[in-house]
């Protein structure tokens, strides 16, 4: 055969470097092809538009993850302490009177109760924040219910920090003051989870594509 010949559609390249004439080789699916045949870019695995393609989390649900990993954490500790509290309660309170032991005991035992369903509750936002990061829409859902009810909570104990300043005088008060500033830090901490997790930006990430 003879370098440069028209009707030849599998003429080799000639030497020098020439390009030889012929069909355009085609590149296999999802290489991109030589010369000006590239495919487009979202033909290739991992790129955008990709099904599956990697999606960078919006700024919202990392900020709603933290949260519910701080509120969490402390949750879970306060949990704790309040259980260790009650175990503790018996005994640093007994008196030697049978009636005082066993009011002592009781207290003892609802707070040990009351510590192991704060641990509990808090397992609820750790698991959120922990799948987040991967969950579907459920996981969207979790995050929002805990927010409104963290929220909810806030608002009710704002309205009896508010009731009790107005009209409770001295240290009764000032422990209201105390009360109203970590109630309206609380609020302020649920109102982030449900913005972050119940505006469009989150919506379609949770609702991406998953192969």
């Amino acid at each position: 055969m003879s370098y440069g010949d028209p009707n030849n559609p599998y003429a080799q390249q000639p030497q020098g470097g020439q390009p030889a004439y012929g069909y355009p080789q085609q590149a296999p699916q999802g290489i991109p092809a030589q010369g000006g045949y590239a495919y487009p870019q979202q033909a290739y695995p991992g790129g955008p538009g990709f099904p599956g393609a990697q999606v960078p989390m919006p700024g919202g649900v990392k900020g709603a993850r933290v949260v519910l990993w701080i509120l969490g954490i402390l949750s879970a500790l306060g949990g704790v302490a309040v259980a260790v509290i009650g175990a503790l309660f018996a005994s640093e309170f007994d008196s030697g009177s049978s009636s005082s032991s066993d009011a002592a005991a009781a207290l003892s035992v609802f707070f040990v109760i009351i510590g192991i369903a704060v641990v509990a509750y808090s397992l609820w936002p750790i698991l959120t924040a922990a799948k987040l990061g991967k969950g579907r829409g459920g996981v969207r859902v979790s995050g929002i219910i805990y927010g409104s009810l963290q929220t909810l909570f806030a608002v009710i104990g704002l309205i009896g920090n508010v009731i009790t300043l107005s009209s409770e005088h001295g240290s009764v008060a000032g422990a209201a003051a105390f009360s109203l500033v970590l109630t309206l830090i609380s609020l302020g901490l649920g109102l982030w989870i449900l913005i972050g997790l119940a505006n469009s930006a989150a919506g379609a990430y949770f609702s991406r594509p998953r192969y």
